[in-house]
């Protein structure tokens, strides 16, 4: 039944520092109807949701920081340390081989603004 994912809700503290981290990492940033703001990326998005004014409904413990999220990037996995770098985010493990749910990639662990655990990672 399940075919594929439209959105996640990501709850954060600063809306700022969350577009800043995930912008560089080539999100697009929209403001919505509402007030509503969100990070696209391929054909899904994440809703962006400061925490203690989240719109209704909303998952029965929304906090920042209590995420683990898995990208796949289109560029060798060298780049994304680079880029890391360049933004100054200090990876917290990798590269790393993993198995994803497309198969085997190379992974590095990093977090974003609210502590949230970012893999990125490129299949091999």
């Amino acid at each position: 039944m399940i075919e594929s994912l439209d959105h996640l809700v990501l709850t954060v503290r600063d809306i700022d520092a969350t577009v800043k981290f995930y912008t560089a990492l080539g999100m697009e940033y929209r403001e919505l109807d509402h007030g509503r703001r969100a990070l696209h990326f391929g054909r899904q998005k994440f809703n962006l949701h400061i925490a203690g004014r989240e719109f209704e409904p909303k998952a029965a413990l929304a906090m920042p920081g209590t995420a683990d999220l898995c990208f796949l990037v289109d560029c060798e996995i060298t780049a994304v340390g680079a880029k890391l770098a360049e933004i100054g985010v200090t990876p917290l493990l990798g590269p790393v081989k993993r198995d994803g749910a497309q198969g085997p990639m190379l992974s590095i662990y990093c977090r974003d603004p609210d502590g949230n655990l970012v893999e990125l990672s490129r299949p091999i």
